[in-house]
């Protein structure tokens, strides 16, 4: 798990080695791809394992068309078995040499008459119309024919066999059965239900997939594979990024001889899976840490966003507070206009100063809320209202005041008792009268 640790979380790993477990694969970076595939989910990733093994398709098989399956005979593994008939089976090298002239010329003639054929007349076969019913008849058919013992048949069509080999990292193995052959019944009856075959396909890296060369799914897969000979076996794997056909066994073999040819072609190529896994490993690897790059730049630039959102809220904000600030200035600086126009109103309303000699004057000392004397005559006819003007309109004194005597304690109402002449008020010859602040 060392590898795997880079780049997996502490969740991630725990489903790996889960996974692992319940599925009985040993190879973690096997387990990785999957359980990636899957979204890391674990159950649905697990189902999809058992489904493969049951032969059935994985949720990513593919019926839009086969993968494109590279054929280069000189990267193959070939092992051919004369058949029966053959004229191979006679004997030594003579009989070597006429089978293959007369293989040779039975393709040529095959060939020939195929075209001559096509001319006139369109094989049904090479209509696919039900492609996994063609590959489930098979399916029955064998059972019913030579018995349940068999290696688990993948259950679906040959593009889904192929896609689920190549996303599983898995060896494909094809087998091609034509009707009316004795060989292929042979192999059928002996070699591929011997317990040593179904336990070595079973339990290897491989899905079997079969099919009848007669149906229109066979037909397809038969000339896309070049299946001339009979029983056909291909042997497909994901190699250099594309599906590649690297073993063919053709014709009749027995159940060892089919187990070493495979085990030969597994054991060539096998390391060209370790390769493609550790490139996945890799480009997994990758993503996942340009996935996490890519997340903490979009969470380095939300934050950014965020703060930049922050700012502009804070400097909105003192922007109203300076707007409200300078509103209120402005509101202060209109009153304070106002007022002074109003105390320039105000003071020409003030009666003058009568002389000290009047009979009729009284002489009031107003007291001021910080401290101050103001010391002024009126005569006894002037006003209360007289008098808040003085006091109002005098530099130090309160914006809004009351007046009031000291004792008794005698709060003179100005508003209702504005006409009140000081006779009138009580206030004769000398008073001390104190002003309040109204707004401290």
């Amino acid at each position: 798990m060392d590898d795997l640790d880079m780049s997996l979380s502490s969740d991630q790993t725990e489903k790996v080695l889960q996974f692992q477990d319940l599925t009985g694969i040993e190879n973690v970076t096997v387990c990785r791809d999957v359980l990636i595939r899957h979204g890391w989910n674990l159950e649905s990733a697990v189902q999809d394992q058992l489904n493969i093994r049951e032969g059935r398709p994985t949720v990513f098989a593919s019926d839009s068309g086969p993968p494109a399956v590279i054929n280069d005979p000189s990267r193959q593994h070939v092992f051919f078995s004369p058949p029966s008939n053959s004229p191979a089976r006679w004997g030594g090298p003579f009989g070597a040499i006429i089978s293959h002239l007369y293989n040779l010329c039975f393709d040529k003639l095959l060939s020939l008459t195929n075209f001559i054929l096509s001319l006139f007349w369109t094989d049904p076969r090479k209509q696919v119309t039900d492609p996994l019913g063609d590959v489930m008849r098979f399916i029955n058919y064998f059972e019913k024919t030579f018995g349940q013992s068999h290696p688990v048949f993948y259950q679906g069509t040959y593009s889904q066999a192929l896609s689920d080999a190549k996303q599983e990292l898995r060896f494909l193995i094809v087998y091609l059965h034509s009707d009316n052959n004795a060989d292929c019944n042979t192999f059928c009856r002996t070699t591929l239900s011997n317990e040593d075959v179904i336990s070595y396909i079973n339990h290897s890296n491989m899905l079997f997939w079969a099919v009848n060369v007669s149906s229109g799914e066979g037909y397809r897969v038969c000339h896309a594979l070049q299946g001339s000979t009979y029983p056909y076996i291909a042997v497909i794997m994901l190699r250099d990024s594309k599906m590649t056909l690297i073993g063919r066994l053709e014709g009749p073999m027995e159940s060892d001889e089919l187990i070493r040819q495979l085990q030969s072609i597994v054991s060539a190529n096998e390391a060209c899976l370790v390769a493609e896994r550790a490139d996945r490993m890799e480009r997994s690897f990758n993503q996942t840490l340009r996935a996490q790059q890519d997340e903490a730049f979009l969470e380095s630039l939300r934050a950014d966003q965020e703060k930049e959102r922050q700012r502009r809220r804070e400097s909105q904000r003192k922007e109203e507070e300076e707007r409200h600030q300078r509103q209120l200035e402005e509101e202060e600086r209109c009153r304070r206009e106002e007022l002074k126009r109003k105390k320039l109103e105000l003071r020409s309303q003030v009666p003058d100063e009568p002389a000290p000699s009047h009979p009729e004057a009284v002489s009031i000392v107003f007291k001021l809320p910080s401290g101050d004397r103001l010391e002024r005559r009126f005569l006894i006819s002037h006003t209360l209202k007289d008098i808040y003007h003085f006091v109002f309109c005098h530099p130090d004194s309160p914006d809004s005041l009351e007046i009031a005597t000291n004792f008794p304690k005698k709060i003179l109402n100005i508003e209702e008792d504005a006409a009140t002449t000081l006779e009138s008020a009580g206030l004769k010859k000398r008073e001390v009268l104190f002003v309040y602040d109204l707004e401290a």
